[in-house]
């Protein structure tokens, strides 16, 4: 896929602000019609047969009143120096790039690379414990050696802890917001906020002046778990948004680690039985949790991640034949949607080729609109 133009990524933008249209639909709507600008020039009755596009739906992409608005919140990222990552772009986040509830797109400020070799995602109780910050600094004072970027929510507690010892010891860290990148919560983070972008920055799915509605933080925690090699619980009671993360990362299949707490503190409930479950390694220390990572201590920065460059030219298939196989090869059952995605295809360039590949005793077709290698 190459670089998104100017109008395609408004249309994205248009397809988000869209009433009705939701990040599963955009994927499709995108996959049938070629493109975010193409989806606003096909006609009703296209429309109207994409999966999870109704009539009202179809109706209300074709008034074209939310181009306005994704045109104005265009601008004002550009000039507020608010950086636009689209999934749909190859320079989206590569540990996000293949998750099936990635965002549609990311804002972001501050200096950072999403794509750092090695991610720890920090998180933890608002009622942190004097423990519970001893142990946070700690992990991030031991971390420095191992050249990683700290990703937490910038909430009270274990997060901004996280943050504060991040800055003190030199170290990239970013903040994933459940607001707009302009409407910094809790306000009283906002110094914080402001000395993060100079080594690290904050990153949201929401517009410029959302508003960090209640809904809105399950839905950054999977952020946090998606961009993070491994989570570490420090300190969490038996529920609460740390689990809601250590959820989204066990389907991510990451790695996840839960500080133990003392028995009968309300403050360790949770990282106690993340561990008494197998839902959570014991974090005994960040030597410990690295070896069994296989990271190793060194001078430089480890080699940063990158989308998977796949195989495109196997003895006598088409370059195209050739990403689908390697894509299958890669990820064994795919979706169809999925791969149309994966793979930058439309739906209908797909299907032909799925034939043709089927045909030719390659591929299988599959129960639920999947595919997979014979």
């Amino acid at each position: 896929m190459s670089e998104l133009t100017e109008n395609e990524k408004i249309c994205t933008l248009a397809l988000i602000h869209t009433p009705g249209v939701g990040a599963v639909t955009i994927r499709q709507l995108i996959s049938h019609c070629g493109g975010a600008d193409k989806v606003f020039r096909a006609d009703y009755r296209k429309l109207i047969h994409i999966p999870g596009v109704g009539e009202r739906v179809a109706r209300a992409i074709l008034n074209r009143e939310s181009l306005e608005m994704a045109e104005k919140e265009f601008r004002n990222c550009s000039n507020t120096a608010t950086n636009l990552h689209f999934f749909t772009d190859p320079a989206y986040p590569a540990r996000l790039k293949s998750l099936y509830d990635s965002p549609i797109v990311l804002y972001s400020r501050g200096k950072f690379d999403f794509n750092m070799g090695r991610t720890v995602g920090i998180v933890g109780t608002r009622q942190v414990s004097e423990y519970g910050k001893s142990v946070t600094e700690t992990i991030i004072k031991e971390l420095e050696t191992y050249h990683v970027l700290v990703v937490s929510g910038l909430a009270f507690g274990v997060d901004i802890t996280a943050h504060r010892a991040c800055l003190k010891h030199n170290m990239p860290t970013i903040g994933v917001m459940a607001s707009g990148l302009d409407v910094i919560y809790p306000f009283s983070h906002k110094k914080t906020a402001f000395e993060m972008q100079e080594n690290g920055g904050l990153v949201t799915e929401n517009a410029l002046a959302t508003k960090p509605d209640f809904m809105r933080f399950p839905a950054r925690n999977r952020i946090i778990a998606g961009l993070s090699d491994v989570t570490i619980v420090v300190e969490s009671a038996r529920k609460g948004g740390s689990l809601i993360t250590v959820e989204f990362a066990q389907n991510y299949h990451r790695d996840v680690y839960a500080v133990p707490g003392m028995l009968g503190s309300v403050h360790s409930e949770g990282c106690n039985f993340l561990i008494r479950d197998n839902k959570a390694s014991i974090f005994t220390s960040v030597e410990d949790m690295a070896a069994a990572m296989g990271w190793e201590q060194s001078g430089s920065d480890p080699k940063p991640v990158r989308p998977i460059q796949m195989q495109t030219s196997f003895e006598g298939f088409t370059q195209d034949e050739g990403q689908i196989l390697a894509l299958l090869k890669q990820k064994g059952v795919m979706q169809v949607d999925e791969l149309s995605w994966q793979a930058g295809m439309h739906l209908n360039k797909l299907a032909a080729l799925l034939l043709n590949l089927e045909f030719q005793g390659m591929v299988r077709s599959l129960p639920g609109k999947k595919y997979g290698l014979i």
